[in-house]
């Protein structure tokens, strides 16, 4: 990128910020969950129409286009923005708080959308400079599974024409805004969900010797499943494997006939991945029988790592040198949570990013997934100059 074409970007990606902004904060007062978008379809849908930009639906409410460019058939470059919201009440007191109750963008797929829609209008000004064909991916559905991602490449979506390159970005109050996170390699770690169901001859508590304790058998669980980690583990392999609900449904004094524990799965190798679920099934089964409960279990295919292409990402910094100061451009951590942006590098060269969104003002420094999340808006034309510079 030479300096000349730098300079188009940053000014184009300012007289689009106004239009983006508003494009945000709709989408923010409009959120729907996961396989629910469609009027965060519709909406997008209009705005691409206005633009007189061809698109066809795929994956249920998913949008996916072209722009083509000089030479439109030497590659295809996608950029891919996600589109559900997440099931929380909204606390912020602004003017565009969500209208749907129980509903919140708190994740940030608002501002990726907005980042994108911002992103098509500067590439449009930019078609004559810029090679190839740009695919834009605005995809339902990356906080719940079945995943949006994995859906709309089998539905696709990284064909016809074949996708060269994929590139997406993910808002974080960790950094600044105007700060741009990257990390070459792994990135973020697989996920997988974890359902155990523990059963047996339940009773009365003031009686246990005529019963199976599936609470006790439950707990014994829990703690030796723990070991997985503190002792088969690689210490130099991230590995979480964490239980947020337990669920006896007995009382004070009725020992339950079942007891249901949902848990998480984070690691960041496939093979080591597989033995986890061996190990879990085998110790679940193992303890089960000794204490006399019998159990189900389930660990469906969850998410897999993001991989950052090393040639893309150090070519990507090397363009972003030119947009941004070097102390903006902040190298990263692996980081424990997931994304389903996954699905896409494990099958073309990505590039995955954090925006940073932050600012001095506390109430702009909040964690995702909170009911009082929320950006500076202005991080809104940095993740526009982020999504062109990918594609130049």
């Amino acid at each position: 990128m030479n300096k000349e074409l730098a300079n188009k970007i940053k000014i184009l990606s300012e007289q689009v910020y106004e239009e983006a902004l508003t494009h945000r904060k709709h989408l923010h007062a409009y959120p729907e969950l996961s396989w629910q978008e469609s009027q965060t379809s519709k909406y997008i849908q209009d705005f691409l129409q206005k633009e007189n930009i061809e698109y066809s639906i795929i994956a249920s409410y998913g949008i996916v286009g072209n722009i083509k460019c000089k030479n439109p058939e030497s590659r295809c470059i996608a950029l891919r923005a996600d589109m559900d919201a997440l099931p929380i009440q909204e606390e912020n007191e602004v003017s565009y708080k969500s209208c749907n109750d129980g509903v919140m963008h708190a994740c940030g797929h608002d501002v990726h959308m907005a980042c994108l829609m911002g992103a098509i209008k500067v590439i449009k000004e930019l078609k004559n400079e810029i090679e190839g064909t740009i695919k834009f991916i605005f995809q339902p559905s990356e906080e719940k599974q079945p995943s949006g991602a994995q859906k709309m490449i089998e539905e696709g979506v990284l064909e016809n024409p074949k996708v060269d390159e994929i590139y997406g970005l993910h808002v974080t109050p960790e950094l600044e805004c105007g700060k741009i996170g990257y990390r070459a390699g792994k990135f973020m770690a697989s996920a997988d969900e974890i359902y155990i169901t523990i059963k047996g001859p339940g009773g009365h508590a003031s009686q246990p010797h005529k019963s199976v304790d599936t609470i006790l058998v439950a707990s014994h669980v829990i703690v030796a499943l723990q070991q997985i980690v503190s002792r088969n583990a690689d210490p130099l392999m991230p590995t979480v494997l964490s239980f947020g609900d337990i669920h006896g449904y007995g009382a004070t004094n009725i020992i339950p006939t079942e007891v249901k524990i949902k848990g998480t799965l984070r690691t960041f190798d496939e093979t080591w991945r597989s033995d986890i679920h061996e190990k879990i099934i085998s110790i679940t089964k193992g303890i089960s029988e000794g204490m006399g409960a019998t159990c189900e279990i389930e660990i469906p295919e969850g998410l897999p790592y993001v991989l950052n292409d090393e040639f893309l990402i150090n070519q990507s910094i090397n363009k972003l040198q030119h947009l941004f100061d070097n102390e903006n451009l902040i190298e990263m951590p692996i980081r424990m949570g997931a994304e389903d942006f996954a699905y896409y590098s494990h099958q073309v060269p990505s590039c995955f990013y954090r925006l940073g969104t932050s600012n001095n003002n506390t109430q702009l420094g909040k964690k995702l997934h909170t009911s009082i999340f929320n950006i500076d808006d202005s991080s809104i034309k940095f993740g526009v100059m982020l999504l062109v510079s990918s594609i130049v």
